[in-house]
């Protein structure tokens, strides 16, 4: 394996095509905080089989389309050549890719639309990232959060745009947020809480993407799991909403927390996972409490949680030991 990763990482060195292809692979890795083509590669398949398994193919070539225009986009403004080459412009734009033909009916304009948000994202990256940066913080996932909120409540002003988010905007407390059925069959659901991250629903895709986090670090593969395992068993516990648990609605965000505060972001080690588990709880209730203030606006909360969770473990400046991992630098 070592020797293969040589031989591709000097290919991509001396030939710009493949340079490109790396560095969106390794875009697609960085959703989840790694700096890894292959991860990308499992990625992108795991994405591919979700997305046609759940009857939605075009989320699979708005993924491609999302990442590839970030990429362009990021080079064509000259941002930073190192932050380029590790996919860091790829990610948030590879979400946006996704995010957009999931949740706007299937029309042609909608293509259109995605290109400009995936640019868009790109753009609102670089904007972010240069105010965070006064405080030690980078902008995660952000980028795709806000803009894709912006897409989606422009689109309910437009003729030309059909916003299917399933999610009728509504006063709080109009109606039970709680309910549903959920089946016990816990570990598709944990999975599945791996798999939301890309807005997918499919317990084999999170198993995939497990798998393409464990080619990188088991660290964050093991961190991934235990974001999704607990947050699900304490939204079940608090007696969250079961259709929503059974489809790991309530997962995606406390895997991204885990990952990031666990394992990226500092060195693994026991008080580092007792915050960690901490995090993964603030995480949960933060995003029901977002799922609240937007249910009005009839738009999902996205990877929002995670980050304003993030932001504010990280903001303290707690003295833990930071990690000398290579997996992702920004």
């Amino acid at each position: 394996m070592a020797a293969l990763t040589r031989r591709w990482n000097d290919l991509a060195d001396g030939n710009p095509l493949v340079r490109f292809v790396d560095t969106c692979l390794r875009g697609a890795a960085q959703v989840l905080l790694q700096n890894n083509p292959l991860t990308g590669l499992l990625i992108l398949i795991a994405v591919g089989w979700g997305a046609i398994d759940n009857g939605l193919p075009r989320a699979a070539v708005g993924a491609v389309v999302g990442l590839v225009v970030g990429t362009v986009t990021a080079l064509a403004l000259r941002v930073d050549p190192a932050s380029w080459r590790q996919g860091l412009f790829g990610f948030s734009p590879l979400l946006t890719g996704i995010a957009v033909p999931t949740f706007l009916a299937d029309r042609p304009l909608m293509w259109l639309y995605l290109v400009f948000g995936a640019a868009a994202t790109t753009v609102v990256t670089l904007a972010l990232n240069a105010v965070l940066t006064r405080w030690g913080l980078t902008a995660l996932t952000f980028p795709f959060v806000l803009t894709t909120w912006a897409l989606l409540l422009a689109a309910y002003q437009f003729d030309r745009f059909v916003v299917t988010t399933r999610l009728p905007p509504r006063l709080p407390g109009g109606q039970a947020a709680a309910g549903g059925t959920f089946d016990w069959d816990l570990v598709p659901t944990f999975l599945r809480g791996v798999s939301q991250v890309f807005l997918i629903d499919s317990w084999i895709s999170g198993l995939l993407i497990v798998v393409a986090l464990l080619v990188n670090s088991w660290w964050s593969a093991l961190f991934a799991v235990v974001g999704s395992v607990g947050a699900t068993l304490l939204a079940l516990w608090f007696g969250a909403d079961g259709a929503s648990l059974d489809k790991g609605l309530f997962g995606f965000n406390a895997v991204l927390t885990a990952v990031a505060v666990g394992v990226v972001l500092h060195r693994p080690g026991v008080l580092v996972t007792a915050y960690t588990l901490f995090g993964i709880a603030f995480t949960l209730v933060v995003q029901m409490a977002m799922a609240t203030f937007l249910g009005p606006l009839g738009i999902p909360v996205l990877t929002g949680p995670f980050n304003v969770a993030t932001w504010l473990l990280l903001l303290p400046g707690l003295r833990f030991a930071a990690t000398s991992s290579p997996e992702r630098v920004e």
